[in-house]
């Protein structure tokens, strides 16, 4: 089913109309500020990458409709202080999307999707009003991996980087030796150095996931999902056997997990770039 142009900009009006009302006549919408609608902002996003790695088109649909609904109130709230509208939103999008794809719409040759990044990163550090430096704009408050995951393309923007995936996945091994050199050591000295090592083969696992071109806080959180799953299905198979799950040895919980995990689905997980 194609959509014609007027429909979507019908659609896309009612949609402002609508965020319009709630700002006028809704106590809750009223009260809020940029500052209070990001977290909401935040979540709807985590619940739209969910339905993503999930393929749920059903489930895609109904959140990217929910952070559609958080861009037009965002945008309501920089003209309430005249300080830009939708439009200018749309607009300044469009004009960036333009000047960052010189190989679309300038002169600009390219032979791959990582020449585009490089080139992304240097348009973005040369536009007015950016700061400078290798890791200028680096969000502080970003989610740990993909801060450490922002940190290594910005670096790799540079040139620091490794040319494929085996440099990183040798980093993972040095870095995971360097940690069982120091897990069983006592006193205040080791606990320091664990803290150290496990920072940096967590650090280095992100490399990798960067490098295969896989978003590390969507495969941590599906991994997180899997295991939780297994273990309720543990349950479950333990209940059948009418054995209390908690009343189990490790080794007796470990066989009902195995069986728990049998069969399960593969999940394919893609990157991004930044914006």
């Amino acid at each position: 089913m194609t959509t014609s142009r007027s429909e979507i900009q019908e659609a896309l009006l009612r949609l402002d109309e609508l965020t319009r009302r709630l700002r006028r006549e809704c106590p809750w919408d009223r009260e809020q500020d940029e500052r209070t609608i990001v977290p909401h902002t935040l979540e709807e996003a985590y619940e739209l990458a969910d339905a993503a790695n999930r393929r749920d088109d059903v489930k895609l649909l109904d959140e990217l409709g929910d952070v559609l609904f958080q861009v037009h109130f965002l945008a309501l709230l920089l003209e309430e202080r005249g300080a830009g509208d939708l439009a200018a939103v749309a607009e300044n999008t469009r004009q960036k999307l333009i000047r960052r794809h010189p190989h679309i719409f300038g002169a600009v040759e390219v032979e791959n999707a990582g020449e585009v990044l490089r080139n992304w990163d240097k348009i973005k550090q040369g536009e007015a009003g950016r700061e400078q430096g290798i890791f200028a704009e680096v969000p502080e408050n970003l989610p740990s991996l993909l801060h450490a995951r922002k940190v290594q393309r910005r670096a790799a923007s540079s040139g620091f980087d490794f040319p494929g995936v085996e440099g990183p996945l040798q980093s993972v091994r040095d870095e995971l030796d360097e940690l069982i050199e120091v897990a069983e050591a006592d006193g205040d000295a080791a606990r320091d150095a664990r803290f150290h090592e496990l920072g940096d083969v967590l650090f280095a696992a992100v490399n990798v996931a960067r490098k295969l071109k896989v978003d590390p806080e969507l495969a941590l959180r599906a991994a997180s999902e899997r295991f939780r799953g297994r273990v309720e299905t543990g349950a479950a198979l333990a209940a059948r056997d009418e054995r209390a799950w908690d009343e189990l040895t490790p080794d007796q919980q470990l066989a009902y997990y195995a069986r728990a995990r049998m069969n399960e689905p593969e999940r394919d997980h893609l990157g991004d770039r930044d914006a």
